[in-house]
């Protein structure tokens, strides 16, 4: 294991992280799970941050590779390393940043998995029906229905304020990674099922005052200890609605259904810089991988409507 002087370099690496980036949690524990590995793998060789060269982090790379991790996740490691060195030389730990020039493995550029918009709706009425009471199918309508008008991520779903729905909202407040703050429109299905849900969580929070229990403030209560739904929880009723819905749960997430928002929309028109808003994504490259859903309309339409095509 590796020793002190590693975790004081790592703690103290992550703490900077949440206070000057709000790091999400995922993404602190993320990087902390790297940086141990790194810690770790130094230390079984007599080495330590303060001591490793570049040399020292191409093997621990090499190493990576050898176990057969994914591209995508030596290259988070490698940036993780990076970004420990960059803070280190700003503390005066280091004199250099040994990762720097280091090039990593990069990520595969596959297109994101996504369903048609009959799946989509076979998913929503297996959503109606799944609950073991009607309070479960109001719940899960309305997390379903939110999903796909919104394209939240997961941690903004189950995470969401009971607050940011009050008074039948067109549009909603959403936080997101990094804290980042953007509004996001519903749709008037998902405005219906919100009504819904909020008129039965309202009775029932209610009768829990009265019996002396303390109000929620989540849309979504769950008994976990953030005090709402939990993202493995949602992930696990995600996949029992997708075989209610006769479709493989192998290939329904929650992530996939912000693609399927995505893509959806793009194929029926929406502007690709609307869509990077609505996912709350920094940078419109990454919603550029959405648009292979447009290169078959594409082909049809210069087949059918240019003129030459109609000539021939």
């Amino acid at each position: 294991m590796p020793g002190a002087e590693a975790s004081r370099w790592i703690s103290t690496f992550l703490d900077a992280r949440a206070a000057d980036l709000g790091a999400a949690r995922n993404t602190q524990l993320a990087y902390g799970r790297d940086l141990m590995d790194f810690a770790d793998w130094l230390d079984r060789r007599g080495l330590s941050f303060a001591g490793a060269d570049r040399a020292a982090v191409e093997d621990y790379l090499v190493h990576c590779d050898a176990q057969g991790l994914s591209r995508a996740t030596r290259a988070r490691r490698l940036s993780s390393i990076r970004q420990l060195y960059r803070f280190a030389v700003e503390e005066g730990w280091r004199g250099d940043n040994p990762a720097l020039r280091l090039t990593g493995p990069g990520k595969a550029k596959s297109l994101p998995k996504t369903l048609t918009e009959a799946e989509v709706a076979r998913l929503m009425d297996a959503a109606r029906t799944r609950g073991r009471n009607p309070v479960d199918r109001l719940r899960d309508t309305a997390l379903f229905e939110l999903l796909y008008a919104t394209g939240l991520r997961v941690t903004e779903l189950v995470g969401l304020p009971v607050a940011a729905v009050r008074g039948d909202p067109r549009m909603i407040l959403v936080k997101g990674k990094g804290g980042k703050e953007r509004m996001v429109p519903l749709s008037a299905p998902a405005r219906a099922a919100l009504a819904e849900w909020l008129a039965h969580r309202d009775a029932e929070e209610e009768a829990g005052r009265k019996a002396g229990r303390a109000p929620s403030r989540h849309l979504f209560p769950g008994e976990g200890r953030e005090g709402h739904l939990t993202r493995q929880y949602f992930h696990s009723l995600v996949k029992d609605v997708a075989v209610l819905a006769g479709i493989s749960p192998a290939r329904v997430t929650p992530h996939v259904l912000r693609h399927a928002f995505a893509t959806h929309l793009l194929a029926n028109g929406a502007d690709l810089r609307v869509i990077q808003t609505l996912l709350g994504h920094a940078d419109v490259a990454t919603t550029e991988i959405y648009t292979h859903v447009l290169d078959d309309h594409l082909k049809d339409l210069v087949l059918t409507r240019h003129p030459l095509a109609r000539k021939g």
